[in-house]
C-alpha cells in the first residue's frame, strides 16, 4: 500500500493546465519589472542620471539591508492565520492588496527629482533609497507569498515539474518583455524616455495581473487542513523560527547556491547595455537578449527530458549551471557579433535549465523543513530566499562600483577610456563565471537531498497531513 502511495503522489496531476498558467501569469509580471530593474537601474542612476557609482552601489546596499528585514519577517507574519483566511485563503488576499501599489512604486524609479546629480547628489541619492524600499515593501508582500504557495499547491514531483515548465515558459515571456520593452522606449541621453518605458511594463503586467487570479487561489483543502493543524499551536517567536531555518543545511546551500547564481545573471544582464553601448557599438542589444532567451526557451523541453532520465533534481541544475559557467568565460573575448550571438544562444540553454529547476529543488527543502518541523513555514523560507536574492543585486552594484572605479569609468559620458572598455568586459564575463563556478562546486559537495529523500518527505507529509 505505501508503495502504491508513494506513486501516486509522485506521479498525480491535481491542477490543469489553466490553473498553471494563470499561476504562471505572476510570475511573468514578477520577471517583467524586476528583470528591468536588473536590467538597467544601476545603468540609469550612472550613465544617464548621472549618480556617483558609489552612490547608487550604497543605495543599493541599504536596499538589501532593509530587504534583510523586510522580507523573512512579511514571510513569517503571513504564515500565520487571520479572520480572512478561511474565505479568502493564506496567500490570495497578500498578493492582491499590494499587487497594484507595487507596480505604482516600480514607475516612482524611474522619475527622480529634476534636479543635477553632480551638484545635489544626496537629493537623487534620497530618491533611489527611498523608492526602493517601498518597492521593496510592496515587491514582498507579493512575491513572497507568491513563492510560497507553489511548493503548497503544487505537491507532487510530476506535478510540480510540469507546473515548473508552464511558469518558466510563461516567465521566459516576462523576461522577454524586460529585455525588448527598455530598448523601444528608451534614448540615450532623455531621462523622461525611462519614464515612459515603465508605464509600458505597468500596462502589460495589470493584463498579466487580472489573468493571474485563477492560479493564485489557495485550493480549499489546504486552506482547511492548515487551519485545522493551527488549532492548539502556540504562535512560535520570529527569532525562534529564523534560527530554526538557518540551521537547516539543504536550505544554506541551496542559498549559497541560488545567491551566487543571481549573481551571475544579475551581472551579466547588468552589463549588457554598457557592452553593447561602449564596446560594441552596435545597437544589438535586443537581438543579443532574444537570442538568450530564445536557447532558454528552445532548452526547456530537453532540460525536463533530461531531469527525467536522471531521476536526480541536482544532477539537473548542475549540468545547466557548467553551461552558463562556460558560455560566460566566452564573453570576456569574444568580438565578432555573430560568434557572441551563438554564445548568448548557448548561455540560454545554461539559463532554461536553472528556472526549469529552482522551484522543485527549493519545493524538496521546504518539504524536508515542513518533515522537521511539523509546520508550514513556506512564508518566512521564501521571505528568506527573498532577502538572498536581493544580495545578488547587491553584488552585482559593488562589482559595477569597483571594477568602474578601478578602471575610470566616466558617469554621464559618451564615450570610455580602453581600461574601462576592459573593466566591462570583466563585468560581463570573467567575474560573474567565478561567482556561479563557486557556487556549483558548495551545491556539488554539498546538498544532500537526493531523489529518495525527496520521495520520502512527500509520503511523510501525507502521513501529517499536512
Amino acid at each position: 500500500m505505501n508503495e502504491n502511495k508513494e506513486i501516486d503522489i509522485g506521479t498525480e496531476i491535481l491542477h490543469s493546465k489553466k490553473i498553471m498558467s494563470s499561476y504562471g501569469s505572476g510570475k511573468l509580471v514578477s520577471h517583467l519589472v524586476d528583470g528591468v530593474i536588473n536590467f538597467i537601474l544601476f545603468y540609469f542612476y550612472e550613465a544617464e542620471v548621472g549618480l556617483n557609482s558609489w552612490l547608487v552601489a550604497l543605495g543599493l546596499v541599504i536596499y538589501a539591508v532593509w530587504d534583510g528585514f523586510n522580507d523573512p519577517l512579511i514571510g513569517y507574519i503571513t504564515d500565520r492565520p487571520f479572520k480572512f483566511t478561511k474565505k479568502w485563503g493564506r496567500r490570495f488576499p497578500w498578493i492582491i492588496f499590494a499587487f497594484i501599489p507595487w507596480l505604482i512604486s516600480f514607475v516612482l524609479l524611474f522619475t527622480p527629482p529634476d534636479v543635477n546629480a553632480q551638484e545635489q547628489p544626496w537629493i537623487i541619492f534620497g530618491w533611489l533609497v527611498g523608492t526602493l524600499c517601498l518597492y521593496d515593501f510592496l515587491e514582498s508582500i507579493v512575491t513572497v507569498n507568491s513563492r510560497a504557495l507553489f511548493p503548497d499547491k503544487f505537491r507532487g514531483k510530476s506535478e510540480r515539474l510540469k507546473a515548473s515548465a508552464f511558469t518558466v515558459y510563461i516567465g521566459f515571456v516576462g523576461v522577454v518583455l524586460g529585455f525588448i520593452i527598455p530598448p523601444i522606449f528608451i534614448i540615450y541621453g532623455n531621462i523622461g524616455s525611462f519614464a515612459l518605458m515603465a508605464w509600458a511594463c505597468i500596462i502589460v503586467s495589470i493584463i498579466c495581473g487580472i489573468l493571474m487570479i485563477p492560479g493564485i487561489r489557495d485550493d480549499k483543502e489546504c486552506v482547511e487542513n492548515y487551519l485545522a493543524k493551527c488549532e492548539g499551536q502556540e504562535r512560535e517567536p520570529f527569532f525562534k523560527v529564523l534560527k530554526q531555518t538557518v540551521k537547516q543545511k539543504s536550505f544554506v546551500i541551496f542559498l549559497i547556491m541560488f545567491i551566487l547564481y543571481l549573481s551571475l545573471t544579475h551581472l551579466m544582464v547588468g552589463s549588457l547595455f554598457y557592452f553593447d553601448r561602449y564596446v560594441l557599438k552596435s545597437g544589438m542589444i535586443t537581438i543579443l537578449t532574444l537570442f538568450m532567451l530564445l536557447g532558454g526557451l528552445i532548452s526547456i523541453p530537453i532540460w525536463l527530458k533530461l531531469n527525467k532520465k536522471f531521476g536526480d533534481n541536482r544532477k539537473t541544475m548542475i549540468l545547466s549551471g557548467m553551461v552558463m559557467v562556460f558560455t560566460a568565460l566566452l564573453f570576456t573575448f569574444l568580438t565578432d557579433i555573430a560568434v557572441i550571438m551563438i554564445v548568448t544562444f548557448i548561455f540560454g540553454i545554461g539559463v532554461g535549465g536553472n528556472w526549469v529547476m529552482i522551484e522543485p529543488v527549493f519545493s524538496d527543502v521546504i518539504d524536508e523543513s515542513i518533515v522537521k518541523s511539523e509546520r508550514r513555514r513556506e512564508g518566512i523560507y521564501n521571505g528568506i530566499r527573498n532577502f538572498f536574492a536581493q544580495l545578488g543585486k547587491v553584488i552585482q552594484a559593488l562589482t559595477l562600483a569597483i571594477v568602474h572605479e578601478l578602471t575610470g569609468f566616466v558617469e554621464g559620458a559618451d564615450a570610455q577610456p580602453p581600461l574601462a572598455l576592459i573593466g566591462i568586459r570583466l563585468h560581463i564575463g570573467i567575474i560573474p563565471a567565478i561567482y556561479m563556478g563557486i557556487g556549483l562546486l558548495v551545491f556539488w559537495k554539498f546538498f544532500d537531498i537526493t531523489p529518495e529523500k525527496a520521495q520520502y518527505f512527500k509520503q511523510k507529509l501525507i502521513e501529517l497531513g499536512l
